[in-house]
């Protein structure tokens, strides 16, 4: 089953509701719909969500910068996720621990930092959902696959790779940032995409990006809150 993308008034793919601490909520800026993760604006300045927490396991690839990757684990901690990042980059992703805060003086649990390497996880359950984020450069192994509902895995691809071709076909959703040609080109080998479609992803703006899955293939604008942009800084394609 793909991952749906929606806009504001239709009611396919709605998240359910999670709890969180309103002191996150503050923190961060909430910038989801009933547990879905708004991953951008589309031609209309309309809002597009994602439901990425779901009773399913979940995969999603994104190719891109970091901005991308950072933003989305900010989203899916601010309507209630569990998340952990798993990385080689540990200084890079501070900036999620520091926007969930304290709990009792003392780091909230919300987010763990891990090095690439297995680790027993959290359980995921529908009331605290899990976002599992691989940092592992462009061929990524799969140390954290999602097995059961409300596990989801995000991988994150600085560029795309040939031997990242499996865990690219296996995503129920990508979100792809600009592309050189030669990248486009393995994505339309990848995705078996038309020629449009590959010249659309080498002349992607930097605060675009195209969201692709099953029967989907929708351009939409990134977005940031005023509180998300003081943690990240401004919309950008790089790191």
């Amino acid at each position: 089953m793909s991952l749906r993308l929606r806009d504001p008034g239709r009611h396919s793919g709605v998240a359910p509701e999670f709890v969180v601490d309103p002191v996150l909520l503050d923190a961060v800026s909430p910038s989801g719909d009933r547990g879905g993760i708004v991953v951008g604006s589309g031609l209309k300045g309309e809002p597009l969500t994602i439901s990425a927490l779901r009773a399913q396991p979940t995969r999603i690839v994104l190719v891109g910068g970091l901005y991308l990757a950072r933003q989305v684990a900010l989203r899916a901690m601010a309507v209630g996720a569990w998340v952990t990042i798993a990385t080689g980059r540990p200084a890079a992703w501070q900036v999620l621990p520091k926007a969930a805060g304290q709990s009792n003086g003392r780091p909230s649990p919300l987010v763990t930092i891990r090095r690439l390497s297995p680790v027993e996880l959290p359980r995921p359950s529908e009331d605290a959902p899990l976002l599992v984020v691989t940092d592992g450069g462009p061929t990524p192994q799969d140390l954290f696959p999602p097995r059961s509902p409300w596990h989801t895995t995000v991988y994150v691809l600085p560029y795309l790779h040939p031997q990242a071709t499996t865990i690219a076909n296996a995503a129920d959703v990508v979100l792809m940032q600009r592309l050189p040609a030669g990248q486009a080109d393995l994505a339309a080998r990848i995705w078996r995409l038309p020629p449009q479609m590959v010249r659309q992803l080498t002349t992607l703006k930097d605060d675009q990006v195209v969201a692709l899955g099953q029967n989907l293939w929708r351009p939409l604008r990134l977005v940031t809150t005023p509180k998300e942009q003081q943690l990240l800084g401004p919309v950008r394609r790089g790191d």
